[in-house]
């Protein structure tokens, strides 16, 4: 059965409100969340940087819910402090915390005044960094020299069990390369048969049986004008490529480089429609690729709207729901 999950983007969002909205979808019927981890908002029309790891606390204490989070670890973050704060979560919260990882975007890891290395060395970076944190979750003492630096370092508080680490993919070369060392896999929304291709790839390159987890960027409204202006106000960076978003430096640039970007780019991108029905007929589809978690990312500004009409009307309808049902019947 699949799980349908609210995505927190902290891009757009205070904390606060995000935090409002986490209980008012638990309430509504999503299982599970989502989190994004910046420093800067995509565009200048966004506007919020909560910081995630605080917030994560506070949402894993307020609600029942799962929680994860995408972070980078390498850059602006040490693993060393990754894994701390991640192992202190799974420990209050055993079972409820899962976190995925990439190799970042210089938006938000510039602030450091390293530069900004090519995709090679950061999938370097990445795997080693991974393989620290892993190594503290299991109580070594860890030192370490490469892509990153680790001396003499050791996790005194350590979780029940670690938590999930998937690895983020928008390709399927990364996602073929994730296969062999990460928990599972996530990657953002597509059409049917790329998902199917980056999930097939991720399973030949060793990751048989592991999870796979689908973020998916929509906008809904009452009309379908509003809803696509929603999305082209704030989701313009869909018309990019994955090169252009782990590249470009700063919210300014984004908004730059996206003024060309129509609304009707955008919507070839995300899934935007004022129909319910169409919204469950695009996650109907999602289920059929067998994948384990879908975080629906609503990037209109409307949260509650989005919440109530899909816990009302989409959330009870699809297939997971109706096996569900029947399981708990028995």
């Amino acid at each position: 059965m699949t799980t349908i999950g609210f995505h927190a983007s902290h891009e757009q969002f205070s904390p606060a409100y995000l935090l409002k909205c986490l209980k008012r979808a638990e309430a509504a019927g999503f299982e599970d969340a989502s989190c994004s981890d910046h420093f800067h908002p995509w565009s200048e029309r966004q506007g919020a940087s909560g910081f995630a790891w605080s917030w994560l606390g506070a949402a894993l204490e307020a609600t029942k819910m799962s929680l994860g989070v995408v972070n980078a670890p390498g850059q602006r973050y040490h693993p060393a402090i990754i894994a701390q704060a991640a192992a202190t979560l799974a420990e209050m919260y055993p079972g409820r915390f899962w976190m995925a990882v990439g190799s970042g975007e210089n938006l938000n890891e510039h602030i450091t005044g390293e530069p900004w290395p090519a995709k090679e060395f950061r999938h370097r970076r990445l795997q080693e960094s991974v393989s620290v944190i892993k190594a503290l979750w299991s109580g070594e003492t860890v030192s370490h020299r490469g892509a990153v630096s680790v001396e003499a370092a050791k996790l005194y508080t350590l979780p029940p069990e670690p938590p999930l680490i998937l690895g983020a993919a928008l390709t399927a070369k990364t996602s073929r390369w994730l296969g062999g060392w990460a928990d599972g896999l996530i990657t953002a929304g597509k059409k049917s048969e790329d998902l199917r291709d980056l999930i097939s790839a991720f399973r030949e390159g060793g990751g048989e049986g592991k999870p796979v987890y689908l973020q998916t960027a929509i906008s809904f409204a009452p009309t379908e004008e509003e809803a696509l202006a929603a999305a082209h106000d704030q989701w313009r960076v869909a018309g990019l490529s994955p090169d252009e978003l782990a590249d470009i430096s700063t919210p300014r640039l984004f908004d730059e480089v996206c003024s060309a970007v129509s609304p009707a780019a955008v919507s070839q991108r995300l899934r935007v429609s004022s129909s319910f029905e169409q919204h469950l007929d695009w996650l109907r589809q999602d289920i059929e690729l067998g994948v384990d978690a879908i975080y629906l990312n609503h990037v209109g500004a409307n949260l509650a709207h989005f919440i109530d009409v899909f816990g009302e009307r989409v959330l009870p309808a699809l297939p997971r729901r109706l096996q569900r049902n029947r399981a708990n019947e028995n």
